[in-house]
């Protein structure tokens, strides 16, 4: 097949993560870099095409990524990239067979996600100072990220007209480009209401931009702004939290599920796509039940 080398091939699977399956950058990125990581061990070991690569190969691989000292989860991460890239090739009928669907994916060690107690939440959105346009816009993004547990990615992406603050509902789009609507509690509305009827004007200046949320040149925050504006107030607040947004996500599935929320109507509110995911969260909250229990128990 004409064009059909290495570096041709991975353009079209590209091509296909984004326009087929709309994939999020971070998610090209990091398949572009695991599947060039393969085409360099393919270089050394002489292996000139994808359709040339055999379970064998695929092995051996593996076990240069264990001697390298590569964590089970970033090496699980590599896999599920070079499994859907083959699964690609096959599809195309690029390649006869898909050399590492025969290999298994290292079991994962449950992570139970890190999330912040009622007063914690609190105190760190309390130190955002609403008299100004960027402390406003904090103390909305902070209001907002707990009271709907939606994504950093989704937050940034918010627009002018994603949120009806009559009916309390935020319209996201999320991984795959999938819409949903969240709540937002009364806080989060009140919080954006002040920014956006009071401070936004004032960043935005005389640009035209329908993001929601701007920085102080009036242009649309990203993801890294919204991680370093958390830290800002984790430095404030106190060295013992550890804080991303996502932990924002953490602590809204948490504190639903603490409070007698069903797990399906989290993982609505979460936009996951299975229930495996939202489970995650179940963990979190029998681990403090055994926490309370050990601490209040006279036998525990």
């Amino acid at each position: 097949m004409e064009g059909s080398g290495p570096d041709s091939l991975l353009l079209l699977f590209i091509q296909y993560l984004q326009i087929e399956k709309n994939a999020s950058s971070l998610t090209i990125s990091n398949y572009k870099k695991d599947i060039l990581a393969f085409k360099e061990f393919m270089e050394q070991h002489a292996i000139e095409e994808y359709a040339a690569v055999s379970y064998v190969h695929v092995r051996s691989y593996l076990s240069l990524l264990a001697q390298q000292s590569y964590a089970r989860r970033s090496i699980a991460r590599k896999l599920s990239a070079l499994r859907s890239f083959y699964r690609f090739l096959l599809r195309e009928e690029l390649v006869d067979q898909n050399p590492f669907k025969m290999v298994s994916t290292p079991k994962l060690d449950k992570r139970l996600p890190n999330f912040l107690y009622p007063k914690e939440v609190e105190m760190l959105i309390a130190l955002a100072d609403v008299s100004t346009p960027l402390g406003a816009r904090d103390r909305a993004m902070l209001e907002i990220l707990y009271g709907s547990g939606i994504r950093v990615s989704e937050l940034v992406g918010l627009t002018t007209k994603s949120i009806d603050a009559s009916i309390g509902t935020a319209l996201v789009f999320g991984k795959g480009a999938k819409e949903r609507y969240v709540p937002l509690g009364s806080y989060a509305i009140e919080s954006y209401r002040t920014y956006v009827e009071k401070f936004r004007p004032v960043l935005a200046k005389e640009k035209k931009t329908n993001a929601l949320f701007l920085n102080i040149r009036g242009e649309a925050l990203t993801d890294r702004s919204v991680r370093r504006m958390i830290n800002k107030y984790v430095d404030r607040a106190s060295e013992m939290l550890k804080v991303s947004p996502h932990t924002f996500r953490h602590t809204f599935a948490t504190h639903l599920l603490d409070n007698g929320a069903d797990l399906r109507s989290v993982q609505e509110m979460l936009g996951h796509s299975s229930i495996s995911s939202t489970q995650i969260y179940t963990h979190v909250t029998r681990e403090r039940l055994r926490l309370v229990y050990n601490q209040a128990h006279p036998r525990a």
